[in-house]
Formats: C-alpha cells, sequence, structure tokens
C-alpha cells in the first residue's frame, strides 16, 4: 500500500490508543504482521511549549518502521509546528529517537476532555477547520499525511465525507474513518456504509476502523467498503497475534492460532520490553491492562486477572505469569 511517497509493507495498521501504543507494543504488534503503526496522541501544545515529558510519547525506534506520529489539537499554526518539530528532529530528546515517517492528524478521539478542548471528534463539526488545519500542516511538512476522522459527531450529523473532502482538499495523503460517531463511542455496531461512501467518493486511500476483532470482521469492513486498508485498535489489545490471522484469511492461507503458552510468552516478552523501555516502576500499571487481555482465554481467568490487578510491582506480575507459564507449558 502506498501512502503519499512512502511504500508500506502491507495493509494492516496498528491503531494510535492512548495509553497503549508505546513503543514496547508498537514492537509486538510489529512482529507478527502490522504494516504500519503510530505513536499514542501527541499533544501539539506540548509540542509547542516544548514539554519533555511528551517526549517519551514521540520516541521511535529506529527498527521501528514505519511508524506514524499522531499529533491532535485545533489551532492550525499550533499544529503545523508540532508536525514540523517532529519531521525535522528538532523535539528528539532522546539518544538515537527515529523521525516519523508519517504524521497523522487526530480529529476522531472522542473523549470528553479532548474534545471539550475543540479537538478530537469536536473538528468534525467544522470541516472548513479541517481544511485548515490539513493545509497549514501539509505545507509545513515534506512526509506523508493522514488524517484520522469518525462517521460524524453525532447521528444527526454523520458528515464523515464531507470532512474526508476537506483533508484530501487540504492535502492528506490518505484518511481513516472510524465507522461510529462521536456520540456513539464504542459501544454500536460500526456502520460502514459510511466508510464505503467516503472510499467511492476520494482519490486517496481510505482506512477502515472500527470494530475489527476478529479476522471475519477484518473480511467483511474490505468486501462491504472496499477500503483500502484496515485499522485495528482494541482487537489487537493482548492479542497482537490478530495481525497475522487477518493477513492469513485476505491471502486464502490456513492460519494456526497461537497455543495458550505462545501467548503467554508473548506477555512475558511485552511486560520486559515495557520495563526495559519505561522502568519497572512505571510499566506495572501500564502493563496491568494489557495482561489481564493476554490471560483472558485460559483457566481460572477471573481469578489471575484479579492477581494481576492487585499487583504492586514488577516482580508480583512476573510470578503471575510464569506462574501461569508453568501451568500451560
Amino acid at each position: 500500500m502506498k501512502i503519499g511517497n512512502l511504500d508500506i509493507k502491507g495493509n494492516l495498521f496498528l491503531a494510535p490508543m492512548a495509553g497503549l501504543t508505546d513503543r514496547s507494543f508498537r514492537s509486538v504488534c510489529r512482529r507478527y504482521g502490522a504494516a504500519l503503526t503510530y505513536t499514542e496522541m501527541i499533544s501539539s501544545k506540548a509540542l509547542h511549549y516544548k514539554d519533555k515529558k511528551t517526549a517519551q510519547l514521540a520516541y521511535i525506534e529506529k527498527e521501528d518502521f514505519p511508524t506514524a506520529a499522531q499529533i491532535f489539537g485545533h489551532e492550525p499554526d499550533i499544529m503545523a509546528e508540532a508536525a514540523y518539530l517532529l519531521t525535522k528532529g528538532e523535539y528528539a530528546y532522546y539518544e538515537n529517537c527515529a523521525l516519523p515517517d508519517i504524521i497523522d492528524i487526530n480529529m476522531g478521539c472522542p473523549v470528553k476532555k479532548i474534545v471539550s478542548g475543540g479537538d478530537g471528534s469536536a473538528l468534525m463539526k467544522s470541516p472548513e477547520l479541517i481544511f485548515d488545519i490539513t493545509k497549514a500542516v501539509r505545507d509545513a511538512i515534506d512526509k506523508p499525511l493522514t488524517v484520522k476522522l469518525r462517521a460524524g459527531w453525532d447521528s444527526s450529523s454523520k458528515n464523515a465525507l464531507e470532512c474526508a473532502l476537506a483533508a484530501e482538499e487540504g492535502g492528506a495523503d490518505a484518511v481513516c474513518i472510524h465507522g461510529r460517531t462521536r456520540e456513539e463511542f464504542y459501544t454500536p455496531p460500526v456502520d460502514l456504509s459510511v466508510i464505503a461512501e467516503v472510499k467511492s467518493c476520494l482519490k486517496i486511500p481510505v482506512i477502515g476502523n472500527g470494530g475489527i476483532f476478529t479476522a471475519g470482521d477484518a473480511l467483511k469492513m474490505i468486501k462491504e467498503t472496499n477500503c483500502d486498508g484496515l485499522m485495528i485498535a482494541r482487537g489487537a489489545v493482548g492479542n497482537p497475534f490478530i495481525f497475522a490471522e487477518i493477513s492469513a484469511i485476505l491471502s486464502q492461507k490456513e492460519y494456526d492460532p497461537p497455543e495458550i503458552a505462545e501467548k503467554l510468552d508473548v506477555a512475558l516478552s511485552h511486560a520486559r520490553l515495557m520495563a526495559s523501555d519505561k522502568g519497572e516502576n512505571v510499566s506495572v500499571h501500564e502493563l496491568k491492562k494489557h495482561i489481564a487481555a493476554y490471560i483472558h482465554d485460559v483457566r481460572g481467568a477471573a481469578t489471575f486477572r484479579s492477581r494481576i490487578f492487585a499487583c504492586e510491582n514488577f516482580g508480583e506480575m512476573i510470578e503471575v505469569i510464569n506462574e501461569l507459564r508453568e501451568i500451560y507449558n
């Protein structure tokens, strides 16, 4: 798949997710076939004010290719500055930090604290502002630019097509459409007709997103929308193997799902990667949601999940994982 001038070897992408898609999780998903990964959301204002804590979110390993940096905000000039800082390496506080291969603009986040500031999916109330932001960022960078949208703000204003056309006119090289409105968050079924409509009208690639938890979900989205790529979000948490599963069904190959023992080995590897990256004291809290998802199908899962969430340090969490590994190995 090609986005702008960047050739991507595949069309299965790991979605940007706040508090989840750090470099350790991106690395694990890439191992199983994610062709493109995204950073967590990065505040354009934080970049503008040189907030050093944001550097942790912006860090990209040189081996983590290709990776998109996702920024959010609503002021065209600040957004353009943030994109410029990232693509020119002027925000690489960490040694050996690679530059993002793509800049992605978040115009789909439904979280209250984001939309209350006029960011995320609140931008879909103003296609004119979507154009202005996209054009400002496009003029500031020389790398591919993508935009992530939703079906609309609410059921009475499903304007994904109008917003996607504004992004395309502003210079976006691809758009991603989540087939739910901001009002719907993540609960109802995805409206595939919205994605299909956008795909039929745009000249640039369209990526489908929302409700992909199985290879069957992925196949249905591609068949009903004709989208160019798929973006997997919550379906990959605790299940990075979903990329291999979807790839197999799309290429009409047999797929052997991982045994529980392999899942636990990957969970342990993931835990160690995160600890190496962020330190054991920091990573234990962020790891809990990942590890709890990895073990959802083990015997006595509810009890083990409770133990995972009760862990107060990294060593305790490793003990629980290893106890499970002894059972299944």
